[in-house]
């Protein structure tokens, strides 16, 4: 299915963005608010009236937006357990990497979990923030798995990005910042943001169910999983043969997301390893360093634009010449690029 209109769509019941992160955030030496650029040719030649893409190459230190929530799922957890001594985490690269670079800066002890297809340029960058890299014989939610056993160890915590309370929901709570970010810096009718376990579209939704805009998820065709989780009414787990978009190579949505997804996202786009390829060049030429998961939503644009198979969700949102579109670029080049 190339693209989906979601019927279940009540913004009304979609929970409000928390507020607490952002004040943690704003005490971290290296914050700063990250760019969103204005791209006015594509904007011109996809017929809407702006296109802006909030760059998140470098967040906090690191080359992707997952430091946001990972930071803050672990000022809470030591908040309610100050006697914890390591971190663990399962992971695809950046939330790994996220969890290991908060970790160093408590001055704890990290294991992370990949899986197998988790390139080695990926471990590296964890192994590089002083976290034991434990790479699982399997997929990414075996990966997940792996690592919630290791957190049954006492003085350990598990900060997933997936699951029902706890970590999962924090990192959403984390992630509004990012939105907060943009509302003061652009204005935007229409974001397109990448999937995955669906904690940062999560935040997505309940910042456009806030600011009243129309929030569209983009999912490789390889790894839809919320758009199979839509169709079916309920979280789908769906097979995942592998993609390039490897922060979205995800089999199932959170739970702690899903509810926010079915209330909040107005629809949802699929793409190709091909044309994710296609925008990371394409976003390279306008001087921007964005890996394969972040090029996707501007990917998901031009499908959704151009693609006869997305016209069903391109009229039901009523996209037009007066349309002012955010994409989420939420990674700097990583895998095969970041060699």
């Amino acid at each position: 299915m190339r693209s989906l209109i979601n019927h279940a769509l009540r913004t009304s019941a979609v929970p409000a963005p928390k507020d607490d992160a952002i004040a943690f955030h704003q005490t971290l030496s290296e914050y700063a608010s990250t760019p969103v650029h204005q791209l006015d040719a594509i904007a011109s030649e996809l017929g809407v009236a702006g296109l802006g893409v909030k760059d998140e190459s470098i967040r906090l230190g690191l080359p992707a937006f997952k430091i946001l929530g990972a930071s803050w799922a672990v000022e809470r957890a030591l908040r309610e357990q100050p006697d914890v001594r390591t971190l663990v985490a399962g992971s695809a690269g950046n939330h790994g990497r996220a969890v290991a670079h908060a970790a160093a800066r408590r001055e704890l002890a990290c294991r992370i979990f990949l899986p197998q297809r988790s390139l080695a340029v990926r471990r590296r960058a964890i192994t590089d923030e002083g976290a034991e890299v434990i790479v699982v014989d399997g997929t990414y939610q075996d990966a997940v798995d792996a690592a919630a056993r290791a957190a049954m160890d006492d003085g350990t915590a598990l900060i997933a990005d997936v699951g029902e309370t706890g970590p999962p929901e924090w990192v959403i709570d984390g992630y509004a910042t990012l939105f907060a970010e943009a509302a003061r810096q652009a204005v935007y009718d229409l974001i397109l943001v990448p999937v995955g376990v669906g904690s940062l579209a999560a935040a997505a939704a309940r910042h456009g169910a806030q600011v009243g805009a129309t929030v569209i998820g983009v999912e490789p065709a390889t790894a839809a999983c919320l758009t199979a989780s839509l169709t079916q009414g309920r979280p789908t787990p769906v097979p995942t043969p592998g993609t390039t978009m490897a922060g979205l190579d995800c089999a199932e949505v959170s739970p702690a997301a899903w509810p926010s997804l079915q209330r909040g996202i107005a629809g949802t786009i699929t793409i190709s390893d091909a044309e994710a390829d296609a925008a990371v060049r394409e976003l390279t030429t306008y001087g921007l360093a964005i890996g394969e998961s972040g090029a996707a939503p501007l990917a998901g644009l031009r499908a959704l634009q151009n693609d006869d198979d997305c016209r069903a969700l391109r009229e039901h949102l009523a996209i037009n010449p007066r349309t002012r579109v955010l994409l989420i670029a939420t990674e700097g080049l990583t895998g095969t690029r970041a060699r």
